[in-house]
């Protein structure tokens, strides 16, 4: 019977261990963000038109929504239309198709599509971290489907690398 108590006992203390440890445990953000809100409140993000040689309309709706949504949802900033603590600005530069494969007679089996975007960023509570950079990712798909198919879903993927790519630089420090 005292072996039973003090297994039960030993139980109890290692539970009330581990839940004394929990409080002190180091707590991490999941979703990078390193912001110093009492410093930085308000983030400006500006409309980034699309400026490449070959266009695809609501590419540009996509990249805005998704940016100012990442923002949004992965940060305590408040999202304002000027004099921003924080500032981004840029436009689309490049949305480009590349033959990426050669079938065995002669065509073409894979085409790569490739978006960059040019990102100007300002922090206005600290200019040593602006900067200026380009951001790029590329998709393939297979020849044999058109462009206007799958066109939709290759630059949403695109768009979410991109601007994981951009929250990553301008407030994750990474």
């Amino acid at each position: 019977m005292a072996s039973r108590s003090n297994h039960t006992l030993f139980c109890l203390m290692l539970l009330a261990c581990l839940t004394l440890a929990g409080c002190y445990l180091p707590s991490y953000k999941f979703n990078g963000a390193s912001i110093d809100y009492e410093l930085t409140k308000t983030i400006q993000i500006d409309n980034f038109p699309i400026r490449s040689a070959y266009v695809w309309a609501p590419m540009q709706s996509i990249f805005q929504n998704r940016l100012t949504d990442i923002f949004a949802r992965q940060t305590k900033l408040r999202q304002v239309k000027k004099n921003g603590d924080l500032q981004l600005a840029g436009e689309i530069t490049g949305f480009d198709q590349f033959n990426k494969g050669i079938s065995s007679n002669g065509y073409s089996s894979q085409v790569q599509l490739k978006m960059t975007v040019n990102v100007r960023f300002t922090n206005t509570k600290n200019h040593t971290e602006d900067f200026e950079k380009q951001f790029s990712a590329t998709t393939e798909y297979d020849a044999t489907q058109q462009l206007t198919s799958v066109q939709e879903e290759l630059v949403t993927q695109m768009v979410k690398d991109i601007t994981d790519q951009i929250f990553n630089a301008t407030v994750a420090n990474w």
